[in-house]
């Protein structure tokens, strides 16, 4: 038979239902796309060497939109991860390490912006935050470069070291987009400012896919926007120390700001009855030996939070309060009381903080996430 004397097999009636019939599917499946998303979206991940977890607002989303917007943060941290990562060996900041030249080496913008925001706070605080220090950190036992921990090193191998390290020797060329090393030998580490920094990346993106409220958290730093879908401020816990587990000394409230906490009881050792913390003085050589746990700092963006947490925490928790305050920063110290305690202490500018302690995630008064030390 031929075609045009085939006998058409939809009678008028369908024809006529058939458009009818495709806009109702259509209808229902993009409603189903909408209906899958819940008021409150959580996302959670891997990069940089430790986790990510995101709360979005999902009334008036679609799964489309989310699922674009966990894309553009995994692909955000991704690229943080490849340009300063000190355990990648095939990053930009590993291929700046390996140059044991003095000749300029070019970098990408951002670990140029990365590199400028950690002199001004090396700067500001009296060279308290370095991100020359790697050398050191290591040959106490810490960090990418680390040794095995055994014995520490003698005040001969600190001096060879020590003279290595100082953010002075790194010549910053914006124009050209080059970093210069004075020493060859001289590495740099951004692993106190760049989870930071990928924070900061992480919120840009949702602002430019249209999210007014986020809350952004990359291995204990924070960031906030807008309002919790239930309502209210994003809360924030900050840790205290504690040999049994994950305990909150108080939570607070954020509003458009981000939170970055340092401290020395996570990543430690003990040998001869001393303490040796992964925090090092870049101007002694020695891990810090002040009483301070953790120094929590507010700011507008993450990246200077978590540098000036860091130096601080270098600091400790009598001179670091004075040049906080001096600076104008917000900063929450905890100390030691020497008797199993701890006492907090407050520049001005810290936001109000709240005593209740959170039991459990989603429990009322329980804070979004907590302040980890880096």
């Amino acid at each position: 038979m031929a075609a045009s004397e085939r006998p058409d097999l939809l009678t008028p009636r369908a024809r006529l239902l058939l458009p009818v019939f495709l806009v109702v599917l259509v209808f229902f499946a993009t409603r189903q796309l909408w209906l899958d998303v819940p008021e409150r979206v959580q996302l959670a991940g891997g990069s940089m060497g430790t986790t990510w977890s995101v709360i979005l607002p999902g009334e008036g989303r679609s799964r489309n939109e989310i699922d674009e917007a966990e894309r553009s943060i995994q692909r955000q941290l991704d690229r943080v991860d490849a340009l300063m990562s000190t355990w990648n060996p095939d990053s930009e900041l590993s291929a700046l390490n390996a140059h044991r030249e003095a000749s300029p080496f070019p970098v990408s913008p951002a670990t140029l912006e990365v590199l400028r925001l950690a002199r001004e706070v090396s700067l500001r605080s009296g060279g308290a935050f370095d991100v020359t220090v790697g050398p050191l950190v290591g040959a106490w036992g810490f960090g990418a470069g680390a040794r095995e921990a055994g014995e520490p090193p003698d005040a001969a191998e600190l001096r060879a070291l020590r003279a290595r390290v100082g953010y002075r020797m790194l010549d910053l060329d914006a124009a050209k987009g080059q970093v210069r090393k004075e020493r060859p030998d001289v590495e740099v580490d951004l692993s106190a400012i760049a989870k930071g920094f990928g924070v900061d990346q992480v919120a840009h993106a949702l602002e430019r896919l249209g999210f007014a409220s986020y809350f952004v958290e990359v291995g204990g730093e924070v960031r906030c926007r807008g309002a919790r879908p239930e309502g209210g401020a994003w809360r924030v816990g900050i840790e205290r120390p504690d040999s049994e587990g994950r305990v909150i000394q108080a939570w607070l409230e954020l509003h458009d700001l981000a939170m970055a906490t340092s401290g020395d009881y996570r990543n430690f050792y003990e040998r001869d009855g001393r303490r040796f913390s992964h925090i090092v003085d870049p101007r002694t050589g020695l891990p810090v030996g002040h009483a301070g746990a953790s120094v929590s700092v507010v700011h507008e963006r993450t990246a200077v939070a978590d540098a000036w947490a860091t130096a601080l925490s270098v600091l400790g928790p009598d001179e670091g309060l004075a040049v906080a305050q001096r600076e104008g920063l917000a900063a929450y110290f905890l100390v030691r009381d020497g008797q199993g305690g701890f006492g907090a202490r407050a520049t001005e500018r810290f936001p109000e903080v709240h005593g209740r302690e959170p039991s459990e995630a989603g429990a009322p008064g329980a804070a979004d996430g907590p302040g980890e030390p880096g």
